[in-house]
């Protein structure tokens, strides 16, 4: 204990007393039932609402999102989000029955949610507006306090978001703060009863080893590569179309985004026609007619600018062939999307995340070389098929592992709030969205109640030969 405390020692003054007034409501808080816990969510509907265009400016004045883009990846999860919870949040909250074994006669036991405490939700830049609120959303619904925290490189949106917190919630049940890493780095010395972190391996591995000095329960979702799969059945002009939205949405700067494709040896030159067709449909066809373009926004910051464009000239450098895109200017932080061809397993845009509007492609002859490069590496927060053949979609969902999976589209299991989102080992641990939220930001607390009638009397001490032969009895019957 001395070491935790050495530690929230070591918390800003602001900080501090921002915990303790959220901590000191938590008993509070818990309290509510399903009706005042929705009256806090409604008045925050009604204000995002109310300042959907502002929100709209905010996203545009940090790397010129779309506002289409703006209503459709940040603002409409959002309100579906809240609308499921309005729907189902009474009976997410009841206490739910589980049946008592014969050996338990004359007891009756039950599952209660309760909320975890006091929790910290840490955001990232990519949908600084979305996963933030979303979580937000869980954790208000769970009858949890909330402190939250956005991402410094999205300033415009955190400022909006501060003031969409400070007028929807009073500051002793949700408060934002905002700064850089070391306000994140000083949120993670306090005892929160739960950690929420939307974000990359690195600052997860170090948010979990805060978790575990407060032995606190946490929720990581932190991406990977997320492949595409196109065998040789597939509608290469439908996976091309979709491939390239979920793709370039967002500047490709999306968690689930399809990072790489694998396409069978026969559909190849099909698909890379279909992926540079679908480009010029979406974006122009001429490298200034997409520089222009109103529906696609720019890298986050220079540090991502310099990244993404380091590891496609390095590719490119390696011996990949440019299909479409390929140009850049740092001033407006621009990268084309871009899509390439001959890529190998080992070219230098394979080493990581890419994270950005680079599509690379790569050929396989067997399925078998592709099941084997899955397993070989990280497990991704996604995993997507384009295929008619059963066969090949069910083996691909039976002998890989990845957070999610969608056949013949991408992106969209998110959208959908009754399944769970999230990562499995390296993109993850735990998930939210709809009930997963609630219950991320829930213990689900076992309850036994004794009746008048027991047979644990027969088990009681002193073990006498009978009592033995009872428990002897009760193992084979039981057992």
């Amino acid at each position: 204990m001395r070491v935790v405390k050495l530690e929230e020692e070591l918390v800003p003054r602001g900080l501090r007393e921002a915990f303790d007034r959220l901590r000191a409501r938590r008993w509070d808080v818990a309290r509510r039932g399903p009706g005042e816990r929705l009256a806090r969510l409604e008045k925050l509907k009604a204000l995002i609402l109310e300042r959907r265009e502002a929100l709209a400016d905010a996203l545009h004045a940090d790397f010129r999102k779309p506002r289409a883009e703006v209503e459709a990846t940040e603002v409409l999860p959002v309100l579906l989000e809240l609308e499921h919870v309005r729907k189902h949040l009474k009976v997410w909250m009841k206490p739910r029955k589980v049946p008592t074994p014969l050996m338990l006669a004359g007891t009756a036991s039950h599952v209660r949610a309760e909320p975890r405490g006091t929790v910290l939700v840490l955001a990232p830049w990519n949908y600084p507006f979305n996963l933030l609120v979303t979580p937000l959303i869980a954790a208000v619904a769970a009858g949890n306090t909330v402190l939250c925290k956005p991402s410094e490189k999205t300033p415009h949106t955190a400022r909006f978001l501060a003031e969409l917190v400070r007028d929807a919630f009073p500051d002793d049940e949700v408060a934002l703060v905002e700064g850089g890493a070391e306000v994140g780095e000083a949120l993670l010395r306090l005892p929160f009863d739960h950690f929420f972190f939307t974000g990359g391996p690195r600052v997860g591995r170090r948010v979990m080893e805060a978790a575990a000095k407060h032995l606190a329960s946490v929720t990581l979702e932190l991406g990977g590569k997320s492949p595409v799969v196109v065998d040789a059945t597939a509608d290469v002009e439908a996976a091309a179309e979709r491939i390239t939205w979920g793709k370039f949405l967002n500047g490709g700067q999306t968690c689930i985004a399809p990072d790489h494709v694998w396409v069978h040896e026969s559909r190849e030159e099909a698909l890379l026609a279909a992926l540079k067709a679908a480009l010029e449909r979406f974006y122009g066809r001429t490298e200034e007619a997409r520089r222009a373009s109103p529906d696609f926004c720019r890298m986050v910051d220079d540090g991502a600018f310099s990244r993404v464009r380091g590891l496609l000239d390095r590719t490119v450098a390696a011996g990949a062939r440019v299909v479409a895109g390929g140009g850049a200017d740092a001033e407006t932080r621009f990268i084309a999307p871009t899509v390439l061809a001959d890529v190998t397993p080992d070219a230098p845009i394979m080493e990581e995340e890419i994270f950005g509007p680079v599509l690379p492609v790569l050929r396989y002859p067997s399925l078998d070389d592709v099941v084997a490069h899955l397993r070989a590496g990280d497990k991704p927060l996604a995993l997507y098929v384009f295929s008619k053949d059963e066969a090949t979609v069910e083996r691909l969902l039976r002998e890989t592992s990845a957070g999610g999976s969608c056949v013949n589209t991408v992106v969209l299991h998110n959208v959908n709030p009754h399944l769970p989102f999230g990562g499995v080992g390296a993109s993850g641990q735990g998930a939210y969205h709809g009930e997963a939220g609630f219950r991320a930001f829930s213990h689900e607390r076992a309850v036994l109640r004794q009746g008048r009638t027991s047979l644990a009397h027969l088990f009681f001490p002193p073990y006498t030969g009978k009592a033995q032969k009872l428990a002897r009895l009760a193992s084979r019957l039981f057992g």
